[in-house]
């Protein structure tokens, strides 16, 4: 048993931090190699992220977009998981630091923490407008949907009560596109007959995007039927002008105040701070800027993927999605196998495959390229496609089975409310 453990120690020792997509397709792929991987994550769950925001209205519980990382990687013998928040890379030492003083060297790292969210230097605005990245971000979120509901049928002024019926998504992404759509079915089918003081149809679902058009990323014509199917749906779709100001009580847009209790983040995202500990400099965003063979310059066996890593490919940014997350950690895979072999790296090259929104029931929006179509056949594909991608036999059950009857009844099985909010807390402490 002792010999056992000085062989293993003997062999090369890669780290992973962040058992996202990147890090995750990194660690499966290298499975037949001998060498030790860590993979270090702040949760003990892999995230099925583009669906996330289906946690946060209550159309799916966490564990239908989750599992355990443990349990995932249970039959990679070559794989130890740890449950540790890592806050300090020292590059020259080849070692991390984590939160509990621990150090944990390294022959080879890769840094795939993702991303946060970004408020344009508006960092105050974090409490009033929460985003949506995490586990946590979606139940806090989804309680705080339902409980706005709630208080509006339980307020007796008609200004504040509208008050509560007013929500705001700012950013037109992919993310502030689906909540918004869904926001917007939420409040005129699934909760319709439900209260007696308030008529949830009423609610305004306004989506704001500084920019000229929501879904940018998007050919213009798809962008248009997007637009046109959120206002389809009833949500109020405002472009052209960036909100100003976002406190407790609503919001600014222009000139105008607008008194709302739910305000929502969906515009910008920041990388991961702690790229800053690797001494490279980063793009405006934090990102860091990459080789080609997705390697730290200066540092050959450090490689960041993912979010957090800057790169292009055929001349273009490469985005920040799922897909090309999964790309990277497989490129980085081959790039920890060339190395170790003592062979040359290849440059990284990005697949584009395609973008898929869904906008509301039996209606999306998707864009491959020469093909490009919107409405039921879109929709029908963008749910496929997501459900296939889902990990595990389990989830792509729930899911879809939860699909079917939120289709066919407008229900939304997870509509429980747990927890306190941060509401909650305030008045307690007021209280105290």
């Amino acid at each position: 048993m002792t010999g056992a453990r000085s062989m293993q120690a003997a062999l090369p020792h890669i780290v992973i931090v962040g058992g996202g997509f990147a890090g995750l397709w990194t660690t499966r792929a290298l499975a037949d190699l001998p060498v030790r991987i860590t993979l270090i994550d702040r949760h003990n769950h892999h995230l099925f992220q583009p669906l996330l925001y289906q946690v946060a209205t209550a159309g799916l519980s966490a564990p239908d977009i989750a599992a355990p990382l443990r349990h995932i990687l249970r039959r990679q013998k070559n794989v130890e998981v740890r449950l540790a928040d890592v806050v300090a890379i020292a590059p020259h030492d080849k070692c991390i630091t984590l939160a509990d003083g621990d150090t944990v060297a390294f022959d080879h790292l890769l840094l795939a923490t993702g991303a946060t969210h970004a408020y344009f230097g508006h960092d105050e605005w974090a409490q009033h407008a929460p985003g949506l990245k995490t586990l946590d971000d979606a139940l806090r979120l989804r309680r705080h949907l339902l409980l706005a509901f709630e208080r509006a049928e339980a307020e007796p002024d008609p200004a504040r009560r509208a008050a509560w019926l007013n929500f705001a998504i700012v950013g037109g992404g992919p993310t502030g596109v689906e909540l918004a759509g869904t926001l917007a079915e939420i409040a005129r089918h699934t909760l319709k007959n439900e209260f007696r003081h308030i008529d949830p149809s009423q609610a305004r679902v306004r989506l704001i995007e500084a920019g000229p058009r929501v879904l940018a990323s998007f050919p213009d014509a798809l962008s248009e039927k997007a637009r046109r199917q959120l206002e389809k749906l009833g949500v109020d779709v405002s472009t052209g002008t960036p909100v100003s100001d976002i406190t407790g009580d609503g919001y600014r847009l222009g000139d105008t105040f607008v008194p709302a209790k739910t305000v929502v983040w969906a515009a910008g995202v920041a990388a991961s701070p702690l790229a800053r500990s690797l001494g490279v400099p980063l793009d405006r965003a934090g990102r860091v800027p990459v080789l080609p063979d997705l390697s730290v310059p200066g540092h050959p066996d450090i490689f960041v993927a993912g979010d957090l890593a800057a790169v292009a490919s055929d001349g273009k940014p490469v985005p920040g999605v799922a897909p090309a997350a999964k790309q990277m950690g497989r490129h980085v895979a081959q790039a920890l196998r060339a190395r170790l072999a003592g062979q040359a790296t290849s440059a990284f090259r990005y697949q584009d495959y395609g973008n898929l929104a869904t906008i509301g029931r039996m209606a999306a929006v998707v864009d491959f390229g020469r093909l490009k179509f919107s409405g039921l056949l879109a929709w029908w594909f963008w749910l496929t496609a997501h459900v296939f991608f889902l990990i595990g036999f389990r989830n792509r059950m729930i899911v879809l089975l939860n699909w079917f009857w939120a289709y066919w009844s407008y229900q939304r099985g997870a509509r429980i409310i747990l927890g306190a909010d941060r509401d909650d807390q305030a008045r307690s402490t007021r209280q105290a």
